[in-house]
């Protein structure tokens, strides 16, 4: 594992975050001609070289397939891959390590919840209530299961700010609600919304709680048990780790009750053609071989976060959103979408009234990538009767003279397009 730069200290005594900028080896290149400046870590956060050197390691020295093999590099992967799920656990405090279920990502993560929770319990007029800033991640899945089992989804407002009020909210718990579905970040509007106050209340009505934490987990430290959290969903891209990884977290008794969501090896205990009898969890949740070497990467990436601290990475990127908001408020003809008294790392945008595509490339060509678009939340754009934004996001590897960067990009944006 390469050194952890971040951890040098400073002269208060805490670490410079920012140093951390290089373990990341594609930071260290230039876009055009220009250094690179990376303000799109709400799409795929960089990957730092702790995180490259283990998947090479394993790759290398250990790949096998995992948990059925007795020869020595099935039982190194089976280390490697079961210890990756002890890590996990740790990061989010989950109470046990079978509560910890390997995914492709939070995409999948949701859609198992929907299919092996919801669809059986689900019936007609039964509800899923979730929030107008929902990631589609966090809408598409649950439409389908209403669509399969007579259900309602139940849309709970977002004010001018991009905020959503915890009362609008509870209001709409009745008695036909069966599960809350939430983000506990924002991907387009960088709202951070109060999951373990929504939690304690839906779950005084006995209404089940998923978190869509995707945009929490890399950028503040989460606590399952303490949010609340009956599921608790993210993927390993967005927090410096492979793509293509990703956990489910939910409570165990949950998950025991419910049925697998895909069939075939290693989520079966035995199997004959008059029955199936299935493995204990998590594995019954995870069927085929595993992406064994993007657990190994999430693993590090676990590793590395912790080893900065996470009310550190926090502190830090409380500190620069507040200098990039401010900042992007001094360019003339700027429209800040998004301004929740609670936010994290996220700042969506408009210029002047050049479409955000444009502005994006613009923006390319002088080294500044950030996202362009409707960032997979096209409700939320209908919200503000547009079609899309720019958005800088921030990672704990962006500075100062990243957003400088970007604000210079945006003044010569608009001398062109003036």
């Amino acid at each position: 594992m390469s050194s952890l730069t971040g951890m040098r200290p400073g002269a208060a005594g805490t670490a410079d975050v920012t140093a951390c900028r290089a373990d990341f080896p594609a930071l260290a290149q230039d876009i055009n001609g220009y250094p690179l400046v990376y303000l799109d870590s709400a799409a795929s956060s960089q990957v730092p070289m702790a995180v490259i050197d283990e998947i090479a390691r394993y790759q290398s020295h250990d790949h096998a397939n995992v948990h059925r093999g007795v020869h020595t590099l099935s039982h190194r992967a089976t280390e490697v891959y079961e210890n990756a799920r002890t890590a996990l656990q740790r990061f989010i405090n989950a109470s046990r390590r079978e509560e910890i279920v390997f995914t492709r990502g939070t995409t999948e993560s949701i859609n198992l919840v929907a299919q092996s929770f919801c669809r059986p319990k689900l019936r007609q007029g039964d509800r899923i209530l979730i929030t107008h800033l929902e990631h589609h991640s966090n809408i598409v899945p649950w439409q389908m299961v209403c669509e399969q089992t007579g259900a309602e989804l139940v849309v709970a407002p977002i004010d001018d700010r991009g905020d959503v009020s915890p009362d609008s909210v509870v209001a709409l718990m009745d008695e036909r609600v069966r599960l809350l579905a939430v983000a506990h970040v924002s991907n387009a509007l960088g709202t951070v919304l109060p999951v373990r106050e929504l939690a304690a209340a839906a779950h005084a009505r006995d209404i089940t709680v998923l978190v869509d934490g995707a945009q929490a987990v890399p950028h503040m430290p989460v606590d399952v048990q303490a949010l609340g959290a009956d599921f608790y969903a993210f993927s390993g891209h967005k927090m410096f780790g492979p793509t293509g990884t990703g956990v489910l977290y939910g409570r165990e008794e949950l998950l025991d009750a419910m049925p697998p969501y895909q069939g075939g090896g290693d989520m079966i205990l035995e199997v004959r053609f008059d029955g199936t009898t299935y493995n204990e969890l998590p594995y019954k949740f995870e069927a085929g071989t595993p992406n064994i070497s993007g657990a190994a990467g999430l693993a590090a990436a676990v590793a590395y976060l912790e080893a900065i601290g996470m009310n550190l990475i926090a502190e830090h990127e409380r500190q620069l959103l507040d200098y990039l908001t401010n900042k992007l408020a001094e360019v003339e003809g700027i429209r800040l979408l998004g301004m929740a008294p609670v936010k994290a790392s996220v700042q969506s945008f408009l210029l002047d009234d050049i479409h955000p595509h444009d502005l994006g490339t613009i923006l390319d060509h002088q080294g500044v990538a950030i996202r362009t678009g409707h960032h997979c939340a096209m409700p939320v754009m209908d919200r503000f009767g547009i079609p899309g934004t720019a958005r800088a996001s921030l990672g704990l590897y962006n500075n100062r003279a990243d957003v400088d960067a970007l604000t210079a990009a945006l003044e010569k944006a608009r001398e062109i397009f003036g």
